[in-house]
């Protein structure tokens, strides 16, 4: 990820708004959980590049953590506190209404606060794959709390939605080793 092209004030406004929680954004036009500080955004002064280099670093978080198996070392509460609130829940392809809706977000809001302090930046944004068979593309991804990211990441692997897509990011690896 570069910052080409990006003058000091706005690397410094790139910089402390990657360092910001998703509710400081506000662009989900729900109401924000008891305690809450107000929306930040209207305090920033407007930065065209803010966006890009936020959906970049959240781009990157996704693609390290999609590499393991073990995504954090709670996985097995997250799983089951997961399949406990979200029992009938697809992962393997995902309906943006289950995670963005109103009814959706007062299910998402207490499980999500039910990690604060286990695990780290429990409530920043990242992408998330709407499709667990196709890559992170502009149509197949949407913005989420990492918690999210994690329950349903580790879902598709303990269910096996993912099985797939490690085979085939593993062939091209695996003929370069036999042909090499």
């Amino acid at each position: 990820m570069a910052a080409a092209g990006l003058g000091p004030g706005e690397a410094a406004a790139a910089a402390h708004a990657l360092s910001l929680p998703a509710e400081a954004f506000g662009n989900d036009g729900g109401g924000e959980p008891p305690g809450a500080q107000p929306c930040l955004t209207l305090l920033l002064p407007p930065q065209p590049r803010v966006e890009l280099a936020w959906a970049m670093k959240a781009h990157q978080h996704a693609e390290i953590y999609f590499n393991f198996l073990n995504l954090t070392k709670v996985d097995d509460q997250i799983y089951s506190d997961f399949r406990a609130t979200f029992r009938d829940l697809r992962v393997d392809v995902l309906d943006p209404e289950e995670l963005k809706s109103e009814p959706a977000k007062e299910k998402w809001r207490p499980f999500c606060l039910r990690f604060q302090g286990l695990v780290e930046d429990f409530n920043y944004g990242t992408l998330l794959r709407l499709d667990c068979r196709g890559g992170y593309t502009e149509d197949n991804s949407i913005f989420a709390t990492r918690i999210q990211f994690f329950a349903i990441e580790i879902a598709r692997n303990r269910e096996g939605c993912n099985s797939a897509v490690y085979s085939r990011a593993r062939q091209p690896a695996a003929q370069e080793a036999t042909s090499g």
